[in-house]
């Protein structure tokens, strides 16, 4: 399989993603494997209801820092309403109700029309905390196709990789890899599903050359942060990169610049933010070559 340069590579992604966020990329960001009952990344109650406002972000960021696979959390009382039982010892995790109530409105203020909210914390759990509930079963599909050159990149890196559940992370704690189970990805063609499984596995893998004993970049910990948007901007630049490197994509795919014009547009539309995000993809990926074998001809071209 032929391969371009590192430098090819950046030049040419960089270019096409910028072209397609200034043109418009259409469509909606979504994951390339089908999660049960769900339609997108949003946390839902135990009746199927998606979460919302700020409760979406607490339950995802505390999703991630404590490893949950399922995003499917309730109150102890509507676990037992299902028939599941919150497990003894189980730390809850923490979402925000609104409650309405009114008051006299303000005589001085002609936009008060008595309309008052108070916040109130509630404790949800996850269904990885509770006995008796039964997920959805995961659709039967083939085992995704092999890509043998890939792979073999991808093992040279040395970070553990772990499969199952229904969510892609990278684990800081134990420097780990999570991929989805492969049954979850449900691309119409088995060569679609080998680039989508691909996609995601390299995108987790930049993120894990950002871990302090590699390029120590700035992770962004907390969800929703101008930092863990940058750190979204250059894993996703690493896929596309890496991608491309290896010879699978003509071109750039569009579900790229999909997602990375999503967080741009958390970064409040900072188009310069690419151009950081792409010299740190660029270090990751001189980074990643540089573990392959007789890599100092790579490393060259990087």
């Amino acid at each position: 399989m032929s391969k371009v340069s590192a430098f090819d590579v950046h030049q040419a992604v960089t270019d096409h993603i910028i072209a397609a966020i200034e043109a418009g990329v259409g469509g909606d960001v979504r994951m390339p494997w089908h999660r049960p009952g769900m339609f997108s990344m949003l946390p839902r109650n135990a009746e199927g209801t998606h979460y919302q406002g700020i409760n979406i972000l607490l339950l995802l960021a505390q999703a991630q820092m404590r490893g949950f696979s399922n995003l499917t959390f309730a109150t102890y009382k509507a676990w037992k309403e299902a028939g599941a039982q919150v497990r003894k010892g189980e730390k809850a995790n923490l979402i925000v109700f609104y409650k309405q109530y009114s008051v006299d409105p303000d005589p001085e203020n002609t936009d008060d029309d008595g309309s008052r909210k108070v916040a109130r914390a509630y404790s949800v759990f996850n269904v990885a905390q509770v006995d008796g509930y039964e997920l959805p079963a995961i659709p039967e599909r083939p085992p995704i196709q092999k890509h043998a050159e890939a792979e073999a990149f991808f093992r040279h890196l040395g970070i553990a990789l772990v499969t199952g559940g229904e969510n892609a992370f990278y684990r800081p704690s134990d420097d780990s890899i999570t991929m989805p189970d492969e049954r979850y990805f449900d691309a119409s063609t088995e060569e679609q599903r080998t680039l989508d499984w691909l996609s995601v596995i390299f995108h987790e893998a930049g993120h894990a050359t950002g871990a302090k004993h590699r390029l120590n970049r700035d992770l962004g910990k907390r969800f929703g942060s101008p930092e863990y948007a940058g750190e979204e901007l250059v894993a996703e630049l690493i896929s596309a990169y890496t991608m491309a490197y290896l010879g699978l994509s003509a071109q750039p795919r569009d579900d790229h610049a999909r997602y990375i014009a999503n967080w741009l547009k958390a970064l409040k539309d900072d188009k310069r933010a690419i151009f950081t995000a792409a010299a740190r993809a660029q270090e990751a990926l001189a980074w990643m070559i540089a573990r392959q074998p007789g890599a100092s001809a790579a490393t060259d071209a990087a």
